[in-house]
């Protein structure tokens, strides 16, 4: 190709590259740079061709039109403008930035000094000014190629009720699993793999909840250090799937295909997923970070910066910086990302990570802030499923249940409650039973339903299910940080032993309490979220902050699993779906009215549940009647909770009750109960009324 020397005028709109009209047209947003060049590199990203200027800036956007260049042309940005950090501005054209709206990105990033807009080791520090070109070695981006065919399989249509999340990591699932081929183990196709579709299909869950896909980089301590970030929270390329879980990870286009290709199968198969999503920072860091793209092209707009010191960055998100969501452009940017992954790669909904900075504006956090306002209004977004974990790390950052409809919240309180009653801590029948319900003291009055608390017990940040009753303190020895990293006060308990066990009433108490658990986990009002491998008792040794532990400490002991423990929870999630009141999509009435059920708490002498009762603090044993819409002749439930150590006798309601689930496994279930039934140990009991004659 004959390279022009003019570039000619192009379209502002839409961002990014797009090959048209016998070219490719760029586009690219910046509101205080003064002229901003594109660099065309050769297909290895390797040796810079030629450098043009860029038409504009129009409305804040810089463009231009490449006739001749077509899919595959590698590019870069070079923004001029004040290098003035007190003010905020870090323009250096010495520095190759990478588009934020690119596709496909070429090269294997390595932390080099080069990449720093400052000069490491000077005496000014960050307010320093290098001028070493660190083009050779950047990233760049590629031009994508067509969009993916329309006719790919129909995505789930599920009820929001109906949602069971399976929060997994795609390396860490399948890279030790034997009915996986082994060149497929740890990538996308992997995931979609018949052998792992089959575990997903017999476990019932129907919402695959992916950890970070979107192209990452590893922290520079990690990579100094010989580590990785194995979770992938540090997205550089928002529009881009990681390479790291791709067969061919060098190929840009492949690595799209393949994820594409992952989606397909998982929808042909009848589940959901769901990306988690990191918008609330970038790896540029601090003001000590390097400059890769974003800062590069206005870090004034694209980040929040220290109103009495604009050279420094606000740290709401405990990385370093804040991406700038209540700038306009800033959420465009969210909003044109997450539309691509909707649209173009065919997912189903996100999880942001610490949403409270999606919401974040100079008075604080605002349930009507831009960003939420606009995806509200997107006739796309506002129809995938959006789940907030509702805390950050900056002041007034824990806003659980302050989310505005349509959004789900991970919800902490059911996760501490549920712990907190099975092991004895101090969490009375009040605090466990409004959590069981759905937590309505959170989400109703926000005119949401149940479904809008994202329960869980464990999640990828903390203790496994395993762990939580194997370990009575964390131990992060291993992440290389002297047991320094992770929660100091996770709710967990070892039952006399640290560790593994031998002993069998050890052994019992352990997997009566986490199959308790697990039951109340997926028998709860609310939307479940299982954590991939606690079905299969899969440990991290104690390791509650395995971010960087891409080993067997954290993918999945399939040549270890508790197959029984799996089938538990297959047969917990078929009584969920056979079950209507155990997944019902409003708030249950204290008493029911024609049309709508109701709850009634007993105690377990049988009768109803005094202020008395739910008062005192220490775990003890109650019941949970679900009760049919008054004038309907429809068979009620009961849940019997005994979280002691010892039998527990309750009375029944009057009627014909059958033994539909016994959590320990120690009673015949589908065995009619009489008045009284003794349950179990630490154990959780669901009987089902026999409405047929005698």
């Amino acid at each position: 190709m004959q390279l022009p020397d003019m570039l000619l005028p192009g379209q502002p709109a839409p961002l990014g590259s797009q090959a048209r009209d016998g070219g490719v047209n760029f586009a690219v947003w910046s509101e205080h740079a003064q002229a901003i060049e594109l660099c065309l590199f050769d297909a290895a990203g390797r040796l810079e061709l030629k450098r043009w200027p860029l038409h504009g800036p129009q409305h804040g956007v810089f463009h231009g039109f490449l006739p001749g260049a077509g899919v595959g042309s590698v590019y870069g940005f070079r923004a001029h403008g004040p290098y003035e950090p007190a003010r905020g501005h870090r323009f250096n054209p010495h520095k190759l930035l990478l588009d934020p709206y690119a596709r496909e990105i070429v090269g294997r990033f390595e932390w080099r000094h080069e990449h720093h807009g400052y000069r490491i080791g000077h005496a000014d520090g960050p307010r320093s000014f290098d001028e070493r070109d660190n083009g050779r070695d950047a990233l760049k981006a590629r031009v994508s190629g067509v969009p993916w065919p329309a006719d790919r399989p129909e995505a789930p249509r599920l009820d929001r009720a109906d949602v069971v999340l399976y929060e997994v990591h795609v390396k860490g699932f399948s890279q030790r699993h034997p009915g996986i081929p082994p060149a497929l183990r740890g990538r996308y196709a992997g995931l979609a793999h018949a052998a792992a579709i089959e575990h997903f299909r017999a476990l019932g869950v129907t919402t695959l909840s992916l950890l970070p896909v979107q192209y990452h980089l590893d922290e520079p301590a990690l990579a100094a250090a010989g580590r990785s970030n194995h979770w992938g929270y540090n997205t550089l390329g928002f529009f881009a799937p990681d390479p790291r879980f791709a067969q061919q990870p060098d190929d840009p286009a492949a690595v799209n295909a393949e994820f594409r290709r992952m989606v397909d199968g998982l929808h042909a198969a009848g589940l959901q997923v769901v990306l988690d999503v990191v918008y609330n920072h970038t790896p540029e860091g601090n003001e000590w970070g390097p400059t890769l793209s974003f800062r590069g092209l206005d870090s004034a707009s694209w980040y929040r910066l220290d109103p009495a010191d604009a050279s420094r960055c606000e740290n709401f998100s405990g990385c370093g910086n804040t991406v700038n969501i209540e700038h306009p452009r800033v959420a465009q940017f969210v909003i044109d990302s997450l539309r691509h992954w909707v649209q173009q790669m065919g997912v189903d909904g996100f999880r942001f990570d610490l949403a409270p900075v999606l919401g974040r504006t100079r008075a604080g956090f605002d349930p009507e802030a831009p960003l939420f306002r606009l995806l509200r209004a997107d006739p796309v977004l506002s129809q995938v499923l959006l789940i907030a974990e509702p805390w950050d790390a900056g002041p007034q950052g824990y806003q659980l249940g302050r989310f505005p409809g349509p959004f789900m919240e991970w919800n902490d309180r059911f996760r501490d409650a549920v712990r907190g009653y099975w092991l004895g801590a101090r969490v009375g029948r009040g605090e466990f039973a409004r959590r069981f319900a759905g937590s309505s003291d959170l989400f109703q009055a926000g005119g949401r339903g149940p479904h809008a608390s994202v329960n869980f017990i464990t999640a990828h940040d903390g203790f496994t299910l395993n762990d939580v009753v194997s370990y009575s303190r964390k131990h992060n020895q291993a992440n290389g940080e002297d047991n320094r990293d992770g929660r100091d006060d996770e709710l967990c308990a070892s039952f006399g032993i640290e560790g593994p066990a031998a002993d069998p009433a050890v052994c019992d108490a352990r997997q009566r309490v986490r199959r308790a658990m697990l039951a109340t986990l997926l028998l709860a009002q609310g939307t479940p979220m299982l954590l991939a491998g606690d079905e299969i008792g899969h440990t991290q040794q104690g390791n509650n902050n395995a971010y960087c532990q891409d080993n067997e400490l954290s993918w999945l002991g399939w040549p270890e699993a508790d197959t029984r423990l799996s089938r538990f929870v297959g047969e917990l999630l078929a009584l969920r779906r056979a079950q209507p009141l155990l997944r019902h999509a409003r708030w249950f009435e204290t008493e029911p009215r024609t049309g709508e059920p109701g709850l009634a708490w007993r105690a377990p002498h049988g009768a109803p549940m005094q202020p008395a009762d739910w008062q005192e603090q220490a775990p003890a044993a109650f019941a949970c009647e679900f009760l049919p819409p008054a004038g309907q002749r429809r068979p009620r439930l009961l849940v019997l909770f005994n979280p002691l150590p010892a039998v527990q006798p309750f009375t029944l309601p009057s009627g014909r009750w059958q033994l539909a689930l016994d959590s320990s496994a120690t009673l015949a279930c589908g065995e009619a109960a009489g008045d009284a039934l003794h349950a179990p140990p630490r154990a959780l009991l669901v009987l089902r009324e026999s409405l047929s004659p005698a």
